[in-house]
């Protein structure tokens, strides 16, 4: 496995992959690799032949200079964590300057599925998330690229900017990874002090439960449940739950609204983010 920093050498050794007749395959990443990550990138090096795993900390997407600060760091343990557990074959870890040598002024439109949820109480972040991907895959150029369904909006996001883009790369969505007690793998959990670690697995119980409320529920009474639910538990706090089209991301009144229903979670354990979804019908 190489570990490269510019963004030549990057794409000297992709050149190189796709002249031999490789698929490319690209796991963005923004670092403080976990099991879910390595997922990404074994399903990645099942798929395709070259496999690209990008390790940057996007200034762009934060709307919180705290959160960009905070957000853990440790690209020593990661590429070593790759190297140890895959056969990523490029690990491009770049800096700031390098990925972006001037600022970024690009406006992207994605219209009403970047303006719930994420989108509603993160202004912004998605035009970042769009700004990196996009670089990423013009560096890269992939016939595959790789990304983790906990990020559900996100991962409809950029559907959309490949579609927008007339991008020809094939968006591979993979599994939710979970601790033993439920708890959707994140990079922030090991920001989690112990009473908030203690009481974030309840997150994922309540929408596993919330599951089974439907056929008496309606969706404006699920949500009501399950935020008393999750504000029920002293070191939890909501900050939104929204049922929705699992395809236009809009809220749904009625079941029957919709014959792919997704419920999507934001809570605060603490000061650290946390976010999961669950399926209600597909």
């Amino acid at each position: 496995m190489k570990i490269v920093s510019t963004i030549a050498s990057l794409k000297a050794a992709v050149a190189e992959a796709r002249k031999a007749g490789k698929v490319i395959g690209l796991v963005p990443t923004m670092g403080a690799l976990h099991k879910g990550h390595l997922s990404l990138v074994r399903k990645a090096c099942e798929e395709c032949q070259f496999v690209v795993v990008s390790v940057f900390v996007n200034p762009t997407q934060f709307n919180n200079p705290e959160d960009l600060r905070t957000y853990p760091r440790t690209l020593d343990a990661d590429t070593k964590l790759l190297a140890d557990n895959t056969n990523a074959d490029i690990v491009f870890a770049p800096s700031v300057e390098e990925v972006y040598p001037e600022p970024d002024t690009r406006q992207f439109a994605f219209g009403p599925i970047a303006e719930v949820m994420e989108g509603k109480y993160r202004p912004g972040h998605f035009n970042g998330v769009a700004q990196i991907v996009s670089k990423l895959f013009y560096f890269v150029e992939p016939d595959k690229a790789f990304f983790g369904e906990k990020d559900f909006q996100q991962l409809a996001i950029i559907r959309q900017m490949v579609k927008d883009l007339n991008l020809n790369i094939n968006i591979i969505p993979c599994p939710i990874i979970r601790e033993d007690d439920g708890l959707a793998v994140s990079s922030r959990n090991t920001l989690l002090e112990p009473q908030f670690r203690k009481v974030a697995p309840h997150i994922n119980a309540t929408l596993r439960a919330s599951v089974f409320k439907q056929t008496y529920l309606t969706p404006a009474e699920t949500i009501d449940w399950v935020t008393k639910e999750i504000n029920s538990f002293g070191n939890l706090e909501l900050e939104y739950y929204s049922i929705v089209d699992g395809l236009t991301l809009q809220p749904i009144t009625n079941w029957s609204d919709s014959s792919y229903v997704v419920g999507c979670i934001t809570v605060y354990a603490g000061k650290v983010r946390l976010i999961d979804n669950v399926c209600y019908k597909s």
